[in-house]
């Protein structure tokens, strides 16, 4: 049984329409930036910045906004937790994964070996 509550996702009216601002807003301020192509590049870019962080501050207004910032919350508190490896037994570790790599080529490199002088010298014949 799952010990994990059941999430019930009510997206209203008015949350469809922040989202539909917000990518207008969007939409609008990449439209703003084509149009203003005679303008100068600075003011081109300011342009096209604020209706990005219009848009983005829109969309966070929203549940669905809401709902990243507790993600993203959530993340870094879960990241907090994790118990990070030292420097020493990070440094070991990645000795040993080079050494396991190092003996596992060795090992492919004498079976291809083995493997090329069974079937080209001994079944085929082939003298090289």
């Amino acid at each position: 049984m799952s010990t994990q509550p059941q999430v019930q996702t009510v997206t209203t009216g008015a949350d469809k329409a922040k989202l539909v601002a917000a990518a207008a807003l969007l939409l609008g301020s990449l439209v703003a930036f084509y149009l203003l192509a005679q303008k100068d590049m600075w003011l081109r870019v300011v342009v096209l910045l604020l209706g990005v962080a219009a848009a983005v501050a829109v969309f966070f207004t929203s549940e669905s906004g809401r709902q990243l910032i507790a993600y993203g919350r959530e993340s870094v508190r879960e990241v907090k937790k994790v118990v990070w490896p030292t420097r020493k037994e990070a440094t070991q570790m990645t000795g040993y994964v080079f050494a396991f790599v190092v003996v596992m080529a060795l090992f492919l490199w004498v079976t291809d070996k083995t493997l090329e002088w069974a079937l080209y010298d001994l079944i085929l014949g082939w003298k090289r």
